[in-house]
């Protein structure tokens, strides 16, 4: 009795391939399960949650939510729009990470052509002879060598996924990059023009005081007050004025910084002003791990695992032989004295399957070391979807703070502004004296330096939720920021 020859190969080599993918040679990587519903304190009311995610999705995929805006939308300054543009032009740091996309995608490349046959052609020839005879004989060759490795144990595809991975990491850190440029321009404009704010306040305040110098002088004339009074009104209106030069450092300096974010020397900067800006006040976040989807932390910790994964698979395969076919052809001629000598083709094919014997001890080791990295990246991974959860529970928080602060300041500038102009109304009836009236004055200046501070408190807590949600990372640049 004889079996079939066309079904016992198949279940010969079906049955030889069985404890490979047991050992996940060829397993796609996979999205661990991990539990993200805690990951953030979901406290605030600022917000909605959309519906379910399901545990089968991938979290490099995205969901619309406040970090899946266009930067364009949520800064809608258009004079911040270009410089934010003019700094994704031309900042040095994100053209260093586009050339490392470029270096990993040519690394990817020659992982794929790996799989490939290689073919070297390498011709010469040469001459012989003798110090005693004339004779010379003149030779030449044209070899042509053919190998290809037959990946049956999963290391080139393993090398291959590992290439894909670091190529998306690469990816990742220019997303990283990106993002931050856009906060990190936002953020110093605004920081720019709440010193313009309390400038313009300052100086509207020294007017003011200055006013209240000349009304006071005229109530020396009617003794209703006295030079001491006068001095001391004085001596408040040259505290204010001191208090110019300082926020007009700041101003520069802000400025400077602002310009090298964009690639600049430092110049003014062209800007609006704070009661122009609005930003979102309703923030939809997405669900535990889609909220986290555009993070290009997030999505470089999880292209670090895949990474961890496809070299652990690369240690497993190097427990199995490796098969490579080749093939030799050459073009051979031996001219002597003969007149006519024809060339002959020589050719030869050759399968070598390779076993490691003697260094099974290496290998052991190199699985055990792909093993921890694996689980440090796991760990990583986890660590980063901890620390997205902090820095979004965070910027909800500071923005609901900032918020019920604003509510309290403003009516705390109304009622303030009403008792100077009491307080200014009962010293020109002689009614109030001049401390009541320097009490409410310097209770205002603060009050509306504090209100200007929390306006950009909350501006910054927008800012900080956008680039917590990887706000700007996923708009792809059309081409390389162009080098200067």
């Amino acid at each position: 009795m004889t079996l079939n020859m066309k079904i016992y190969k198949p279940a010969l080599i079906a049955l030889f391939l069985l404890p490979l993918s047991s050992c996940n040679i060829y397993k796609a990587y996979e999205r661990p399960n991990i539990k993200t519903e805690n990951n953030y304190r979901a406290d605030s009311n600022l917000y909605r949650q959309d519906s379910v995610l399901s545990q089968t999705d991938s979290i490099l995929n995205d969901t619309n939510h406040l970090g899946t805006l266009p930067w364009r939308e949520v800064f809608t300054d258009t004079k911040l729009q270009n410089l934010i543009q003019q700094g994704l032009d031309s900042n040095f740091d994100l053209r260093i990470a586009f050339l490392r996309v470029q270096e990993y995608q040519a690394r990817l490349s020659s992982a794929r052509m790996a799989f490939t046959p290689s073919l070297n052609l390498s011709p010469s020839g040469g001459m012989a002879g003798t110090f005693e005879s004339s004779h010379v004989s003149y030779t030449y060759q044209v070899p042509l060598v053919a190998s290809w490795e037959i990946d049956i144990f999963g290391r080139l595809l393993n090398a291959k996924r590992g290439a894909q991975a670091n190529l998306l990491q690469s990816q990742a850190a220019r997303q990283g990059v990106q993002t931050q440029i856009i906060s990190s321009i936002a953020t110093t404009y605004y920081a720019l023009l709440m010193l313009d704010a309390q400038l313009a306040i300052s100086e509207q305040t020294v007017l003011n005081w200055e006013a209240n110098v000349r009304t006071m002088q005229s109530l020396k004339l009617s003794g209703y007050t006295n030079e001491a009074s006068i001095s001391q009104a004085l001596a408040n209106s040259f505290s204010v004025k001191a208090g110019i030069p300082e926020i007009k450092r700041q101003i520069r300096e802000t400025e400077n910084t602002l310009s090298l974010l964009i690639g600049l020397p430092g110049q003014p900067i062209d800007r609006g002003n704070i009661e122009e800006q609005r930003l979102p006040s309703q923030f939809s976040i997405g669900i535990p791990m889609q909220l986290f989807s555009a993070r290009p932390d997030v999505k470089q910790a999880e292209a670090s695992l895949m990474s961890a994964y496809a070299a652990t698979n690369m240690a497993r395969a190097a427990f199995y032989p490796k098969l490579t076919l080749s093939a030799n052809g050459s073009w051979l001629n031996n001219l002597g004295n003969q007149i006519f000598n024809p060339a002959q083709f020589i050719w030869s094919a050759l399968a070598t399957l390779a076993q490691p014997l003697l260094n099974r001890g290496v290998n052991r080791a190199t699985l055990r070391v792909a093993k921890a990295q694996q689980a440090e990246a796991m760990l990583s991974f986890q660590k980063t979807l901890l620390n997205a959860g902090n820095e979004v529970s965070n910027a909800l928080f500071k923005y609901q703070s900032a918020d019920e602060k604003i509510k309290y300041r403003l009516s705390q500038v109304e009622n303030l502004e009403r008792a100077v102009s009491y307080t200014q109304s009962l010293l020109t009836l002689g009614s109030s004296t001049y401390l009541e009236v320097l009490t409410a004055q310097q209770a205002l200046l603060q009050a509306q330096l504090s209100q200007v501070n929390n306006n950009l408190e909350k501006m910054n807590a927008v800012i900080e939720l956008y680039r917590a949600l990887g706000g700007g990372s996923n708009e792809a640049q059309p081409i390389a920021p162009k080098s200067k």
